[in-house]
Order: C-alpha cells, then sequence, then structure tokens
C-alpha cells in the first residue's frame, strides 16, 4: 500500500494528473489504516522531502474529515486511534519544519475532539521528552504544546476550558518556568556559536508563545507568582543585541521573531491584565519605542515593526497610559521617528508593485492577512487621533503641508502626504461595505481631493502609477463622503482608469468601480441605479474579462478576483439590462473561464465571485434566454461532476436548482434525470459542503419528475437520503427541505406505505430534540400534510391516523405542546400562511377533529383567529432586494458549503395562487359549511367562546 500511496502523492503534485490521483487517494483513503500509511510515509527518511510533505498535508486532510464525527464519536478503529496518538507527537518532533506545522495542524485537530480526557497523558509525555541540552528536540516538542495551546486563543471563556487549562498548567507549568532559565543560560554560553544561539533562541520564541497561550483566558497562579522574574526576561530579550545577526537582510531572524512573540506577550498583558500588569507599562513602551526607533527599513524587520506599532496601539488604548503621549513635542517625535520611516515607501515597496502586482494590492487594501508596516502606523495613529483629536491633527497636519510641498518634486513625499492624510481624516472602523464613515471634523477631505489628488485621477495625466492608485485608493476610502453629484464627475475618469497598462492601477480601478456600485444611500437605494451604469457596462464587462483572459494559464487566468468580482457586482446592478449587453457574449467568457480553472481551482474568491457572476446572470435572465442558459451551461458543468472537481460540485448544484426552480416548464431537459440517479447514491453526500446544494436540488427537481420517481422506484431512495440527513444535527434542515417537497409533489396514496415510517423517525428525534429549529421544521411539515387534504389525498386525519399506528393517542400531546404553541412563533409570513391554511382546513374538513378532538377544534379555529389578527402577506418569486455576497474574509472555504447570495432561494410557498389569505379563509369556511350541511356554524356556536365568535364574525358575513 505505502508504495501505491507514495506514488499517488508524487500524482498530485503535478498539474496534469492531480485531479486523477486525488480520486484516487479518495479510495484509498476508505481502505484501512490509511491514517498509519501516510504517517508511515511521513516518517520514512528515504523518501523524497515533497512526497513526506504531501504525505503530512493528506493525513490532517484525512483527520479533519474522518477522525470523529459531528458528535464526536469516534470514526475511525480505536486501535488506530491510539497508534495515531502514541506515534504523532514523537514523529512531529522529529520531522523537519515543513512537516511539523502540517503534524501540528494535525494535532490540533486531534486536540479538539480529544484532549484533554481522552488524551490526558499527552501534557505530561511532552514534559518528559523536553530536553535542557538539545534545542532541536525541545523546540520539537514545544511545537506540539504550541499548536495544542494556541486553540484557546480565540475561544469563549467556559468551564469546560478553564478545567482544561488548569490541568495543562497543574503538569506543564512549573517544567515550564524552569525551562525559561535553562534556555536564558544557554543563550548565554552560545553567544558566539551561531548554530546553537539561533537554535535557543528559537526555543526562548516558542516560550514566549506558550507564554501568552497560557494566560488568553485567565493569569494563571504560577505565572502571577513569577511575573516579575518573566518581565526581566522579556526586558533583556527586548533590547538584545548580537553581531551574528549583522548583515542579514531579508528573512527575519530568530531575534526578530523573539522580539515580535515578546510584543504580543506585551500587548495581551496591557489589554487584559491592567491591574497586575500596570507598573510595567511605562518602561515596557520605552523598551518598545527603542527598538522601534533603531530598526532599519529592511524586510527583515517588517513583522516585528508591525507588532511593535500594535504594542504601541494597545498603550495608546488605555487612557491613563496614553497620557505619556499627551504632549506636542513627544507627538512630533512619535511622527518623525515612528510614523514616517513605517509609512513612507521604501524600495522593497516599489519593487513588489512592480513585480508582484498581486501581492502589493492584498497587503494594501483594508482587512488583508499580512500585516504591513503601514497599516500598523496608521492603526497607531488613529488611536492616538481617539485620544487628542486636536493637537494629533494639528501635528500631523504640518507634516502633510512639508510633504505636499516636497511631493511638487518627488512623487514618493506626495505617497507619503497622502497617507498621512487618509490616516487622521478617518475616524472609527473602515468599513468594507462603506468606507469611511466618519470623518475627523479639523479636515475636509472633498476639499483636500480637489486641490492634490483629482488631477492625479485624470487617465490622461502623466504621474507616476503608485500617484494614481493613490487617487482611486482616496476615492475607495472616502467613497461615502462624496454626494451624487460628485460622484456623477468622478465616475467616468474612474472607470477610465481601467484602461490603464499598469496592472496595479487596473485592478484598484476595478476595486473602487465595484464599490461604489455595491454603494447605497440611507434608505438602501443604489447610488449608482441600473439606469446609471447600463451606457458602460457592455463596454466595462468586454474590458474585464479581457484583463482576466490575457494570460489563459489557469493559475493566472483566476489570480485577480478583483476584476471578477467587478464584473460579478456590474452582473448584480444591471440585472436583466445584460440582455442588452449581449447575454451570449457574457456567459460565453464565463464558460471559457469555468472550463479553464477547473483543471486546477487554486483561488477560492475568485471562483466564489465566477460563480455568483453565473448566478446573477441566471437569476436576472428570464423566459427564453433562461433556457438557452440552461442548454449551454449543461456541458461545462456535467464535466465538473463527472471530473469530480470537488471545489466546484457545491456551486454547480446550487445553480442547477436555481435553474429549476425558475423554469416554469412541468418538463426539464432530459439530462437532468441523468443527474438524479447519480445523486441518489451514497457517495457525493459523504462531502458535508455537498450537503445542502444536493438536498436543494433534490427539492427543486421532484416536482418536475414526480412521474418518473414513481415509474423508476426513485421514492425509497430519495427517503433514504432523508433519513440519513434527518440524523445529523447539521443536516436536519436539509432533511426537511426533502421531505417537504415529497409531501407537496405526491399525493397522499403514493406515500401511504411509507409515510407511518417517515413520522416514526420525526418523533423519535423529536424526543431527543427539542431545540427550536427542529421543532418549527416538525410543526411546519404537519401543517403541509395538514393543507394538502382534498385531491391530495392528505390533510390532518392521515397525519393522525399515520401517526395513532405508530402508538394509539400519541396525537393529543404532539399537537397540544409542539404544533400550537410552535405556530405561534413562526416569524415568516410564508409559514404563517401556511399555518392558515391547515387549521382552515382542519376546522372544515377534518373528520377526527369534528368527532374525536372536540375541545381540539375549538384550540384549532382560536389559533387561526390569532394567526388571522396581523393576516401573513407572502411576497410572491425571489424578490429585488439587493444581493449582498458574503464578506469573502468571513468564508471558511473548502472547509464546509459556500452558499452563492445570487442563488439565494426564496421562501417555499406551497400556495402561490392563494393571495389574501383572509378572503380566502372566508369563502373556504363558508363553502365548506354549505357542502357539510351546516355543521360547521354548529361547531362555532356550541364549541367557541362569545369573543372567538366575534372575531369570527366579519369572515362569515
Amino acid at each position: 500500500m505505502a508504495t501505491n500511496l507514495a506514488q499517488l502523492l508524487g500524482a498530485t503534485l503535478d498539474p496534469q494528473h492531480h485531479r486523477k490521483a486525488e480520486n484516487a487517494l479518495k479510495e484509498e483513503s476508505k481502505k484501512p489504516k490509511y491514517s498509519l500509511a501516510l504517517l508511515g510515509i511521513v516518517s520514512e527518511p528515504a523518501q523524497p522531502q515533497n512526497i513526506r510533505l504531501s504525505a503530512a498535508l493528506a493525513f490532517k486532510n484525512f483527520i479533519r474529515h474522518h477522525y470523529v464525527d459531528e458528535d464526536g464519536n469516534y470514526k475511525l478503529p480505536v486501535e488506530e486511534v491510539n497508534t495515531i496518538k502514541k506515534e504523532l507527537v514523537g514523529l512531529m518532533i522529529s520531522s523537519p519544519p515543513s512537516i511539523q506545522t502540517q503534524l501540528g495542524e494535525a494535532i490540533s485537530l486531534i486536540a479538539d475532539s480529544d484532549f484533554w480526557e481522552r488524551w490526558d497523558t499527552l501534557t505530561a509525555d511532552l514534559v518528559s521528552r523536553l530536553s535542557d541540552t538539545d534545542f532541536k528536540i525541545t523546540n520539537g516538542v514545544l511545537e506540539v504544546a504550541h499548536s495544542i495551546f494556541v486553540r484557546w486563543r480565540p475561544l469563549f471563556p467556559s468551564n469546560e476550558l478553564n478545567i482544561e487549562i488548569l490541568h495543562v498548567v497543574g503538569v506543564f507549568g512549573e517544567p515550564f518556568i524552569q525551562l525559561l532559565q535553562v534556555v536564558d543560560q544557554r543563550i548565554e554560553e552560545n553567544k558566539t556559536n551561531a548554530v546553537a544561539l539561533k537554535g535557543w533562541l528559537e526555543t526562548m520564541s516558542l516560550l514566549i508563545r506558550i507564554f501568552y497561550d497560557l494566560s488568553c483566558q485567565d493569569l494563571p497562579p504560577i505565572i502571577e507568582t513569577h511575573l516579575q522574574s518573566m518581565t526581566v526576561i522579556l526586558q533583556k530579550y527586548l533590547s538584545y543585541t548580537n553581531p551574528i545577526f549583522d548583515g542579514e537582510e531579508d528573512e527575519a531572524t530568530p531575534l526578530e521573531n523573539l522580539k515580535s512573540d515578546i510584543c504580543d506577550a506585551l500587548q495581551l498583558f496591557t489589554t487584559k491584565y491592567d491591574d497586575d500588569f500596570s507598573t510595567y507599562v511605562q518602561p515596557f513602551t520605552e523598551y518598545v519605542w527603542n527598538v522601534l526607533s533603531s530598526l532599519g527599513p529592511e524586510k527583515r524587520y517588517d513583522t516585528l515593526a508591525c507588532k511593535a506599532l500594535q504594542f504601541l496601539t494597545a498603550v495608546a488604548s488605555a487612557r491613563r497610559h496614553a497620557e505619556v503621549f499627551n504632549n506636542p513635542q513627544i507627538l512630533g517625535t512619535i511622527v518623525e521617528k515612528v510614523v514616517l520611516p513605517n509609512v513612507a515607501l521604501r524600495e522593497s515597496d516599489v519593487e513588489m508593485f512592480e513585480d508582484e502586482p498581486i501581492e502589493f494590492i492584498r497587503r494594501d487594501l483594508e482587512g488583508s492577512d499580512t500585516d504591513s508596516r503601514r497599516r500598523a502606523a496608521t492603526d497607531f495613529l488613529r488611536k492616538l487621533l481617539e485620544n487628542f483629536e486636536d493637537l494629533v491633527t494639528q501635528v500631523v497636519s504640518q507634516y502633510i503641508k512639508f510633504y505636499l510641498e516636497k511631493g511638487k518634486q518627488e512623487w514618493k513625499d506626495k505617497d507619503t502626504a497622502v497617507y498621512l492624510f487618509l490616516a487622521i481624516a478617518a475616524k472609527g472602523a473602515v468599513t468594507a461595505a462603506q468606507g469611511v464613515k466618519t470623518v475627523n471634523s479639523h479636515v475636509n477631505v472633498i476639499e483636500f481631493f480637489e486641490q492634490n489628488i483629482a488631477a492625479d485621477l485624470m487617465p490622461e495625466s502623466t504621474v507616476h502609477p503608485i500617484s494614481k492608485v493613490d487617487a482611486i485608493k482616496y476615492l475607495y476610502t472616502f467613497r461615502s463622503q462624496l454626494n451624487k453629484a460628485q460622484w456623477d464627475t468622478a465616475i467616468k475618469p474612474l472607470i477610465q482608469n481601467l484602461g490603464s497598462s499598469n496592472y496595479v492601477v487596473y485592478t484598484y480601478a476595478a476595486i473602487a468601480v465595484e464599490r461604489v456600485l455595491y454603494l447605497t444611500d440611507d434608505n438602501g437605494n443604489h447610488i449608482f441605479p441600473r439606469q446609471d451604469i447600463q451606457p458602460y457596462a457592455q463596454g466595462l464587462l468586454e474590458h474585464l474579462f479581457a484583463l482576466i483572459e490575457k494570460d489563459k494559464s489557469s493559475a493566472k487566468l483566476q489570480e485577480n478576483e478583483f476584476l471578477m468580482r467587478c464584473i460579478m457586482r456590474v452582473l448584480i446592478v444591471i440585472k436583466e439590462g445584460v440582455l442588452s449587453c449581449g447575454v451570449d457574449s457574457v456567459l460565453d467568457h464565463l464558460i471559457l473561464i469555468t472550463n479553464i480553472i477547473k483543471e486546477n481551482p487554486s483561488n477560492p474568491r475568485f471562483y466564489y465571485y465566477h460563480f455568483e457572476a453565473i448566478g446573477a446572470l441566471i437569476r436576472f435572465c428570464s423566459g427564453s434566454a433562461q433556457v438557452h442558459l440552461m442548454n449551454k451551461l449543461w456541458a461545462p458543468f456535467q464535466t465538473i461532476l463527472m471530473e469530480d472537481v470537488s471545489e466546484f460540485v457545491p456551486y454547480v448544484f446550487q445553480i442547477f436548482a436555481l435553474l429549476l426552480e425558475l423554469n416554469p416548464a412541468s418538463d426539464i431537459p432530459g439530462d437532468f434525470k441523468v443527474l438524479l440517479d447519480s445523486i441518489l447514491a451514497p457517495g457525493p453526500w459523504e462531502t458535508r459542503g455537498n450537503v445542502p446544494p444536493l438536498s436543494r436540488f433534490i427539492s427543486a427537481i421532484i416536482p418536475k419528475v414526480t412521474q418518473a420517481i414513481v415509474a423508476e422506484q426513485k421514492l425509497e431512495p430519495i427517503l433514504t437520503i432523508f433519513q440519513r440527513l434527518l440524523g445529523g444535527k447539521k443536516t436536519e434542515q436539509n432533511a426537511f427541505d426533502i421531505i417537504e417537497a415529497v409531501v407537496g409533489a405526491f399525493p397522499g396514496p403514493v406515500l401511504e406505505q411509507y409515510f407511518t415510517s417517515i413520522i416514526t423517525l420525526i418523533f423519535t428525534k423529536l424526543q431527543n430534540n427539542q431545540t427550536d429549529s427542529y421543532k418549527t421544521r416538525v410543526t411546519r411539515f404537519y401543517h403541509l400534510v395538514s393543507a394538502r387534504g382534498g385531491d391530495a389525498g392528505m390533510g390532518a386525519d392521515y397525519f393522525i391516523k399515520h401517526a395513532e399506528a405508530i402508538q394509539k393517542k400519541v396525537f393529543t400531546p404532539f399537537y397540544l405542546t409542539v404544533v400550537l404553541p410552535t405556530t405561534q412563533q413562526f416569524a415568516r409570513p410564508v409559514d404563517r400562511k401556511l399555518g392558515v391554511i391547515s387549521f382552515t382546513k382542519t376546522i372544515c374538513d377534518s373528520e377526527a377533529f369534528a368527532d374525536t378532538y372536540a375541545k381540539g377544534w375549538g384550540f384549532t379555529c382560536n389559533s387561526l383567529l390569532d394567526l388571522l389578527k396581523n393576516a401573513p402577506k407572502v411576497a410572491p418569486g425571489l424578490g429585488d432586494e439587493i444581493v449582498n455576497e458574503a464578506d469573502v474574509d468571513d468564508i471558511g472555504f473548502g472547509v464546509g458549503f459556500t452558499p452563492l447570495s445570487t442563488c439565494k432561494r426564496g421562501a417555499r410557498d406551497d400556495f402561490p395562487d392563494i393571495h389574501e389569505v383572509d378572503k380566502w379563509v372566508s369563502e373556504y369556511i363558508k363553502e365548506a359549511n354549505q357542502r357539510h350541511g351546516g355543521k360547521i356554524m354548529n361547531f362555532i356556536n356550541t364549541r367557541l367562546g362569545l369573543e372567538a365568535k366575534a372575531a369570527l364574525q366579519p369572515l362569515l358575513a
């Protein structure tokens, strides 16, 4: 198995064969002891490094999906679990750093479910492996420890978490304190031995990270006791220097990494433990200040500069500590010595702008993953501004004037001035949706734009490309501050900048255009509605596609998600207007892109926006154009499914479901029936991210192929899927989507043989699951069955008959404790409408309620009247609301399911023909009363109180 596995792992690294190899690996993963075979490859020094790394990555991913189920029960045999735990720690300790990272993440995943109670020997095992003479072994042990403890940092406090940390501190605390002293000695002893010095500095770095981990939730007593001696070590290494590290330029050395970790810990203690730490804040502020002042512009210092600035920002956030900065001289020194050197463009920034433009953009944009010196310096300045607005504005404005003047000769100085202005003009958070909402009242952002920036925006201006980017970024940042008239002037030159030959300029133009099209006023109306943007739309789309398709290799084509996001936004804003932009051409471009990137999907943001764009096209192109879309999309999407491009499958089924839901014809292209066969097999449902879109697709296709489902005996496999999904906490809602589609499409006699089993499953889960969301779905399901009386052959009596077949008299408590109270809590109009129809048909048509449940008849009528007090009104169709796609930074790509907003399904209305429910109720009761020879009026007179009779009167008039 190992040889074959190693070959497959090698093939996954080859772009030509990776998809086939990944599918073969999927099959291998179903075999016994697959995880141990992977660990065997990782531990084999004779294997090439890339194969070992690939095996470690495959092991981590296998653990993520196959270690435990959602209830925390092992999915692997217990012997395999025990072997993994026994081997993993030692293997990680002895592995090279890149492999250590992957195995560390795997240990962290296992720890999520097992630590500490099911793996209570781990902490003691780690302590027993620490060495005070071999830094390689100790660093491996500490890497493992950190990979487990770091999980605590983002968690909310809880009793269980507290107990876990106390367990760790009880075993690890004392050895940790002792090791700090030992490592300090080792660094001293090896100050002239470069290899050993670097190794022990890395050890100290790991210890400081663990110091942070242990303190991230609460201050452990052992750290509180030794805090004073620990601060001595922190101060020592903040100011530590050694000539061994002189002359290194690009990569941060272990010394910079250690200082960065110390700044991280200082930030935690300053913000979280002010009572215990306040006496140390002032001296540490000076130490960090000295570190910052001594840093050169080299890239090796970037992370340290950011972390140091973040610590100073934390100091400035606490008013009593911030007072140290409240002085014009000190503030002037701060701007000169700390802010300006970190805000000014460096040679390395210009090189990145030219050589790695997409990386430059990601770093420069708000919310990028990588902290930049500029961002950290800006955050520090803004925090000072919060506390001392007048003083900071006054001091920084002098520098802005100075650099604007210098900027007439040197564009880099103007860039500094613009950046400083951006830093002090914005107040509060810069939001992704609106940019800067609140500005500093001491500055005029529009005037500054008109006087210093507008000319650079013009396409004919010959300024440096970075100055042009500054102008676009200024508009992008202050987009909420411009009124409609100002935007009408600015939009044309902004769009013209898309024609720039410079990658960063045209990308920033796309970013700004997209955000402006997204922008809405206080009433939720677009600043640029469809009619304003329609004249530009066709040219804009063609140009954006041309920019994306400049290089048609898979990796390059999907590199720039900002261009695709702009295409998506244009399509969302112009809606049906795309029909006059050449919908075929737009679709051809999107299909071409799909066919190229499916070979190797590498940028989740790009393909998320790409499928949102396809969704927008389908959502807004109605009628005949849609059938055309269906035919054109079939071939590329079918290929994705056949090749099992797992990243795209959930998107494909969302789009297919939308096509079916929007296609009014009851018949569907024959190809879709073929799909139904493939998704009724268990395989596709094993991937968690497939469950929501597959459920939706089945729900959408059922009403259109009911006869084929019955004829080809596919109802049972569909109900098997319902049963499987109902069993999982995270999939029970999807189970109800499917069963509602079944009940809505098939008449009662067809479902007769299965219905008792369906209710048994639902009731069994109801006994163990009293959550509001589950009760809501069960109640909605009941109402759907109850409302489908008459020709559909169901109704309340149908439900009662099958419920009582499970257990006599089980219906009464179910109806009284679940259905009636939950119905009154329905929030969605569509659910309340269903409740109205169900209750109306119950009091008019149910024999059980007429005879057996006389009291229940009265309760039902009262519940109906309660719902009618505010008669539900259901809006037809998908609605024309603004489509808000998810913020991609919040999406855990690849972990689960990413919904497409353009494919969002409206609430399911099972009775779209009933528009005015109160009018319908009135007519139905009167007609039923006639049909039953006055029986309903008799029940009203004998079973209802005076208040209910009075409330019913208008309906019966």
